[in-house]
């Protein structure tokens, strides 16, 4: 089942979609789509509808600014606005009569900082990142530059999207790591930067010749199963 789910953060409205297994109160994935993205994204879609069958819910939303939620792009979008964004859904869904109290994180790109950044601050029972960059000078230019990207990008405040989570990291377990290591976007170091200093439990899996989007269907596939069976191990499920 799936079900609209519709939550404030600041002053904004944001549109989510629930998706439900059949059992009472399941465990929760919600999921932090990229900068550029929506929670619509293929990726996030497979790995919920994956997760609804080993009865884990997943929630995926639109950050302020993004898809259907409120805000516009270049003024709404800030890091530490998405930060707050994810705050809210960590709390609405511990709200709903649905689902239970256990909630685990995934983050793509962008929304793999995010993750990272809150992990520690919302108790949560493990996180999954896929190409998280640790510091926002550390993403490569051909992403700014790109002539798709360059106008959205150039209207965005620098100063805003700023971050650096890199002290963070040493406080952070139960952590799974996917990067591919000819991501051009946001290098494999930060991967093996995040790996080295994240705490007991943690996995970094390196896609060889994998990049920023993970295009490799042979990717995808490995993403879907060794994440799900991530989030089961941590969430303790018997499915």
């Amino acid at each position: 089942m799936q079900k609209t789910i519709l939550f404030s953060s600041d002053e904004y409205q944001l549109h989510g979609t629930l998706h439900l297994p059949a059992i009472k109160n399941p465990p929760v994935v919600i999921g932090s789509h990229g900068l550029l993205s929506t929670g619509d994204s293929p990726k996030q879609i497979a790995l919920a509808e994956t997760c609804v069958q080993h009865n884990m819910a997943y929630f995926r939303y639109d950050h302020r600014g993004c898809g259907k939620s409120d805000g516009e792009f270049t003024s709404a979008t800030t890091f530490e606005g998405r930060c707050r964004d994810l705050i809210s859904a960590v709390k609405t869904l511990r709200g709903l009569p649905e689902t239970g109290d256990a909630i685990a994180l995934f983050g793509s790109s962008f929304g793999g900082a995010i993750s990272l950044a809150m992990a520690m601050a919302l108790n949560i029972a493990s996180i999954v990142t896929v190409a998280a960059p640790l510091c926002s000078e550390l993403i490569k230019e051909p992403y700014v530059n790109d002539s798709a990207n360059k106008p959205v990008m150039q209207m965005l405040d620098k100063d805003k999207l700023f971050f650096d989570i890199r002290d963070r990291i040493s406080v952070i377990s139960h952590l799974l790591i996917f990067h591919g290591d000819d991501d051009r976007i946001v290098p494999f170091e930060n991967a093996l930067e995040l790996n080295q200093k994240a705490k007991k439990p943690k996995m970094l899996i390196c896609q060889k010749t994998g990049d920023h989007p993970m295009s490799n269907e042979i990717h995808q596939e490995e993403f879907i199963d060794q994440a799900v069976a991530w989030f089961k191990k941590y969430f303790r499920t018997t499915s």
